[in-house]
């Protein structure tokens, strides 16, 4: 049995932990939850008693053997190398520590024997990139993926609750008349958490901005899938696109290997894959992947301007395989030896 922490206990990642945990019979021997001083104090009802959540501020990581956690850049920073030195092995779902030559990033399904060579953090890696993994690792490993051009359709969740309650409010600004939609009349909806207004809409500009007119999140789609991959000279063309969407990442990828890949291939290699379910007959929406642990794969056919390279279409629920789902597996990897 398994002392075990999830710390960001009562986020929406963190409570998709500890439900993943439950659903999947994690052995845990001992649970202990964390979050903000905001939310110490409250008692969570597990399957495995009653929990009252700690502050992470006071946090003493004795005796933690593993510990997930999803609470943000900054206090990853501040307090994974503190549970980590006390003897856990970390499992963190920030960005904090994925492009760390030190630390494995980890999809698993993908590349589970990184998980083996960890000093104590093992990184989960951002959910866009996840999702796509899912889809392309299988061809990648058959053919060695040279050039992918990739183009993201991100959920709201991945913003956390600010991108679902400015969607739910701007979509119930914008439902009081829809002929402004139709004839450009609209009005501004009171301020959200995003640039420009997402209900109704989509907004080609996901994460912050960095060089060269890029976010954050394209870049993290480059390097992360380099990292994963171990293929550090693919050529990799990002664009991430904020939609009005609850749950699910989708991602329409188009991809050339070493040596051409037919679509009759590329299907089998797919459908073979782990946490993968190949959609031959209908088309995978954000709506069929909400609530689901696989990945759903589509729209597989050749490129018709360059040929010899494969289209397809991924997506996911981006707070189970995206991240509370692959954190509790790689978990799983490291109590399994």
């Amino acid at each position: 049995m398994v002392r075990t922490a999830i710390v960001g206990a009562t986020g929406a990642v963190g409570r998709e932990m500890l439900a993943t945990l439950e659903r999947r019979d994690f052995p845990v021997g001992e649970l202990r939850l964390f979050a903000s001083a905001r939310s110490a104090g409250v008692v969570v009802p597990t399957r495995w008693g009653e929990v009252k959540v700690e502050d992470l501020r006071d946090a003493d990581a004795a005796g933690i053997e593993v510990a997930l956690f999803s609470a943000g850049g900054d206090r990853s920073r501040e307090h994974v190398p503190g549970f980590a030195a006390a003897g856990a092995v970390v499992v963190d779902n920030s960005s904090a520590f994925r492009m760390d030559p030190r630390v494995p990033l980890v999809v698993a399904g993908v590349n589970d024997a990184a998980v083996h060579h960890h000093e104590g953090i093992i990184a989960n890696p951002n959910c866009t990139t996840m999702v796509l993994m899912m889809g392309l690792a299988p061809l990648h490993r058959a053919a060695g993926l040279t050039d992918l051009i990739a183009t993201s359709y991100q959920s709201v969740s991945g913003s956390g609750h600010k991108g679902i309650a400015t969607l739910e409010a701007e979509s119930e600004h914008f439902s009081a008349d829809y002929d402004a939609l139709r004839t450009g009349t609209w009005t501004e909806p009171p301020p959200g958490y995003y640039l420009r207004p997402i209900g109704f809409n989509v907004i080609p500009f996901a994460g912050g901005a960095v060089a060269g007119g890029y976010t954050d999140e394209e870049m993290k789609l480059v390097d992360e899938t380099r990292k994963i991959l171990d293929a550090p000279a693919v050529r990799i063309e990002p664009t991430c696109v904020r939609v009005p969407v609850m749950v699910s990442h989708g991602v329409a990828a188009t991809a050339w290997f070493e040596r051409a890949v037919d679509v009759d291939e590329a299907c089998a290699l797919i459908a073979a894959g782990p946490g993968v379910e190949l959609w031959q007959d209908r088309i995978p929406t954000p709506l069929d992947a909400a609530g689901k642990d696989d990945v759903l794969v589509g729209r597989v056919r050749a490129t018709v301007g360059r040929p010899g390279g494969i289209s397809l279409w991924t997506v996911g629920d981006n707070l189970r395989k995206g991240a509370a789902l692959n954190a509790v597996q790689i978990a799983e990897l490291i109590v399994g030896g």
